[in-house]
């Protein structure tokens, strides 16, 4: 019998502002092995990062910061003008993002973890994604909630978080792709806490 042989494998999405990032340390904390798709993406435009050349090569140098990473101001706005971008940056960055995640499920089968959380952000507008896990477990709370969140912890005006929504894979399609819903609505973190404990159980946590 191989070590590890019946992982699962969870994919855990929302919507910007969701909860989701606090639902994965939860999940860790309860022993899931977890791989954060949207760390794996920022390193590899970080400073020294394997996407850098090729966005280079692509958009241009004057899209690389002077530390060596990628400008995320100016690409930001520059995906958002235009959509195509936005897709020639994906097609760079998401598949070294998909040979990392491999990289660290196998190194999780290997340790004999029996649940993987795969954090992906773009799990439903993503299709190569829905094939690698088992179960999709959607983080999920009104788009008002999101809004007021997001404006709490970062520097951006309402409309700004509201593009970022829209850009984003539509609530009632992330909802119809979940086999688990955590609606984190409301909620304190100890009740949050204990949602996600109930979840976990269904896991085999």
């Amino acid at each position: 019998m191989l070590q590890g042989q019946e992982m699962l494998r969870i994919g855990l999405t929302g919507g910007i502002g969701s909860g989701k990032s606090t639902v994965l340390q939860m999940l860790a904390g309860l022993g899931a092995a977890v791989i954060d798709a949207d760390a794996i993406s920022r390193a590899t435009t970080a400073p020294g990062g394997a996407a850098i050349a090729a966005i280079s090569e692509r958009f241009g140098p004057q899209f690389i910061a002077a530390d060596g990473g990628l400008d995320r101001d100016r690409m930001r706005a520059h995906a958002y003008a235009d959509p195509q971008a936005r897709k020639q940056l994906e097609q760079i960055v998401h598949p070294l993002v998909g040979l990392e995640s491999a990289r660290q499920a196998e190194a999780a089968r290997a340790a004999g973890s029996r649940c993987l959380v795969l954090d992906i952000p773009l799990l439903v507008e993503s299709g190569r994604w829905r094939s690698q896990v088992d179960r999709v477990l959607v983080v999920d709370c009104s788009e008002d909630t999101q809004v007021a969140r997001v404006v709490a912890r970062s520097a951006l005006a309402p409309e700004q978080v509201r593009a970022i929504i829209a850009a984003q894979a539509p609530r009632l399609q992330r909802l119809a792709a979940a086999d688990l819903v955590i609606c984190n609505e409301g909620l304190s973190l100890a009740q949050l806490n204990t949602e996600v404990a109930q979840a976990a159980r269904t896991f085999g946590l």
